[in-house]
C-alpha cells in the first residue's frame, strides 16, 4: 500500500530533522544527562517539526539501548514507537478532544504506573484547542506529576494558551525550515525514490510550501502523480499558480499602467484554472523582490526568486520608483486579505489589478480617501522642480515655508453659537455630565477638581457651564486646559461644542433657575471657550 512521503520519510532521530539545531542539540544533552522536565511545549509554524520531535524525545527517552541521546531505532520499546502500537505513548488531538472530560480521563489514566516503558508520556497536539475548563483540569496534574509522566505540549498559536500553562513548561520554538534546507531535503528524497527533479523545481515548492517541510513534502507527491519528470512548469500546475512568465507580464502591464493587458492575463489564467489568491500572493512575493531589488540591489540572498529572474527583477526596477512599489505592496496586502473572505475572488482581483494599474496614487487607498489632494501634490511638485533647476530664486526658508503651508489641510470652520436668541426653554440638562467630569479627572485632574458641583446643559452645538468655583474660569483661560475638556466632550457627545462658562456661588439653588441666570446676564464677562472640530 503506498505511503504519503511526508509520513514515510517523517524523523525517526533527532538527525534526521531538519533545520532546528538549537531544539534537537538540547533534548539530545537532556536525555544524556538524565535531567529530563516534566513538561514541554513545542511552539512553531505547521510542518517545522513540532510532533515529530515530539514523538522522537518520547522514544528515545524509553529506548532500552539508547547511545548519545538517540534511539537505537532496533529494540522493542523502539519498534513499537515507530509502529504507534504503545499503550505507554499516548498521543491526543485537542482539536476533537478537548473537554473537560477528555481531560479528566487523562489525569484518571495517569495514575497508573507504565506498561512495558520507564515513563508514560503524553503527547497533546494543538493544544490551544482546549476550552478553559479542560486546561484547569490540566493544570493541577502538569503541576505535580507522579515521577514516571511526563507531558509534550504542541501548538501553532502560542498566544491562546494560559500563562498558567506556559510557566509550567519549558517552551521550544522550532523555527520555519530554510528555503535550502527544503531543497536539499526535497532532492535527497527524489533521489531515494528515484524521481527526477531539477534545482528550479526543488527550489520552487521550497518557496511555495513557507517553510513548512511536510507542505514540501505533499506538493511533491502531488507533483510525482502529475508527472515523472517533475519541472518547473509541472510544479506551477499541479500547485495553481502563475507560471513565471505571466508573473512577469503581469508586472510589465502594472508597471506600464496597461489595465487591459493585465486583464486579459488574468482571463487567461482564469480560464486555466489558477487559483486568484496563489496569483495575488506570487505577486506579491515578486512586489517584494522588487523593493529588494531598488533597496538594497547588492543583496541577492534576500529575494526570493529563481537566480535567472535576477536580471528580469533589475530591469523592472528601473521603470518604477521606491515610493509607487511601496504603495502597490501596501495595496496588494489589502487585497490578498480581502480575497480570503471574497465570494467573487476573480472580481475582487480584478478590481485590485485595475488599480494597481492606475498612476493615480488616489486609486491606491480601499477607503476613497487620499492624505494630500492631487492638485496640491501637483503643485508641489512643481514648486520643488523649480528649486532644483533654479529657475525661481527664493530663500530656501520661504520655499520651506510655502511647501509646509501646502502639505497643511484645509483649516476647519470653528462652530459659533448666538446666545441672544438662547431661551431658557430651549436648554437640557446633560445627564452624562458626571461621566464626563469623571473622565476629565482622568485626563487633568487639577481643572476637574474645579468643576465640582457645576452643572451642564446644551442645545445644538452650545454647552453651558454652570460653576461654583471662580478659580475654574482662571483655570480655562489656559488653553490647553480648554482642549482637554473639548476633546472629553467631543468623545462622550461625539462632536465639538461651544462651550461657554459662568460662575453661580450662590447657596440658594432653588430661588432662581441657574439657567435664566446665565441667560438673563448673557452679556455680562463670561468665559467663552470654543473647541475645533
Amino acid at each position: 500500500m503506498y505511503k504519503a512521503l511526508y509520513r514515510k520519510w517523517r524523523p525517526l532521530t533527532f538527525d534526521d530533522v531538519v533545520s532546528q539545531p538549537h531544539i534537537t542539540t538540547t533534548l539530545k544533552n537532556q536525555l544524556v544527562l538524565g535531567k529530563t522536565a516534566h513538561a514541554y511545549l513545542f511552539t512553531g509554524s505547521r510542518g517545522t517539526g513540532k510532533t515529530s520531535c515530539a514523538r522522537i524525545f518520547a522514544k528515545t527517552i524509553n529506548c532500552l539501548n539508547m547511545k548519545d541521546g538517540s534511539p537505537c531505532l532496533e529494540c522493542e520499546i523502539c519498534k513499537g514507537a515507530d509502529a504507534g502500537n504503545l499503550s505507554d505513548i499516548i498521543e491526543i488531538d485537542a482539536a476533537s478532544n478537548n473537554g473537560v472530560d477528555d481531560i479528566r480521563d487523562i489525569r484518571e489514566a495517569a495514575m497508573f504506573t507504565p506498561e512495558k516503558c520507564k515513563y508514560k508520556i503524553y503527547i497533546i497536539d494543538e493544544v490551544h484547542m482546549l476550552s478553559t475548563n479542560a486546561f484547569n483540569a490540566l493544570l493541577k496534574i502538569m503541576e505535580e506529576p507522579p515521577s514516571y509522566l511526563k507531558f509534550i505540549l504542541a501548538t501553532t498559536e502560542i498566544h491562546k494558551v494560559p500563562a498558567t500553562i506556559l510557566s509550567r513548561c519549558q517552551r521550544y520554538d522550532f523555527r520555519r525550515i530554510l528555503t535550502q534546507d527544503i531543497v536539499d531535503r526535497l532532492i535527497y528524497i527524489s533521489k531515494q525514490e528515484n524521481i527526477s527533479i531539477n534545482d528550479d523545481a526543488a527550489q520552487l515548492i521550497a518557496r511555495i510550501s513557507d517553510g513548512g517541510m511536510r507542505d514540501a513534502l505533499s506538493l511533491l507527491d502531488q507533483c510525482i502523480a502529475f508527472s515523472e519528470d517533475v519541472n518547473l512548469d509541472v510544479v506551477s500546475s499541479v500547485a495553481g499558480i502563475a507560471g513565471r512568465d505571466y508573473l512577469f507580464d503581469m508586472l510589465d502591464a502594472i508597471i506600464s499602467s496597461d489595465a487591459t493587458s493585465a486583464l486579459k492575463i488574468i482571463d487567461k489564467l482564469y480560464s486555466m484554472s489558477k487559483d486568484m489568491q496563489r496569483l495575488c500572493e506570487e505577486l506579491l512575493s515578486q512586489l517584494r523582490n522588487l523593493m529588494l531589488v531598488k533597496t538594497v540591489p547588492e543583496q541577492k540572498d534576500l529575494l526570493a526568486c529563481l537566480p535567472d529572474e535576477i536580471s528580469r527583477l533589475l530591469e523592472l526596477s528601473k521603470q518604477i520608483s521606491l515610493e509607487d512599489i511601496l504603495n502597490k505592496l501596501s495595496f496588494l496586502q489589502d487585497c490578498n486579505e480581502r480575497l480570503v473572505r471574497s465570494q467573487s475572488k476573480r472580481i475582487e482581483f480584478e478590481m485590485c489589478t485595475i488599480r494597481l494599474c492606475t498612476k493615480d496614487t488616489s486609486m491606491l487607498s480601499s477607503s476613497g480617501e487620499t492624505a494630500i489632494d492631487n492638485e496640491v501634490l501637483r503643485r508641489i511638485n512643481s514648486l520643488e522642480q523649480q528649486v532644483n533647476s533654479g529657475r525661481i530664486s527664493a530663500p530656501k526658508r520661504e520655499v520651506k515655508k510655502q511647501l509646509e503651508q501646502l502639505h497643511q489641510p484645509a483649516p476647519q470652520a470653528e462652530p459659533t453659537v448666538d446666545m441672544s436668541k438662547i431661551t431658557p426653554d430651549m436648554l437640557k440638562q446633560l445627564d452624562c455630565w458626571p461621566e464626563i467630569l469623571e473622565d476629565f479627572n482622568k485626563v487633568n485632574p487639577a481643572v476637574s477638581g474645579s468643576l465640582k458641583g457645576s452643572h451642564a446643559f446644551v442645545y445644538d452645538n452650545l454647552l453651558l457651564l454652570i460653576v461654583k468655583n471662580e478659580f475654574f474660569l482662571k483655570l480655562f483661560k489656559i488653553k490647553e486646559n480648554a482642549i482637554s475638556l473639548g476633546e472629553v466632550v467631543k468623545a462622550h457627545l461625539g462632536k465639538a461644542f461651544v462651550i461657554r462658562a459662568k460662575c453661580d456661588s450662590s447657596e440658594q439653588e432653588n430661588s432662581q433657575n441657574p439657567v435664566n441666570r446665565l441667560i438673563s446676564k448673557a452679556q455680562e464677562s463670561n468665559i467663552k471657550v470654543e473647541i475645533k472640530d
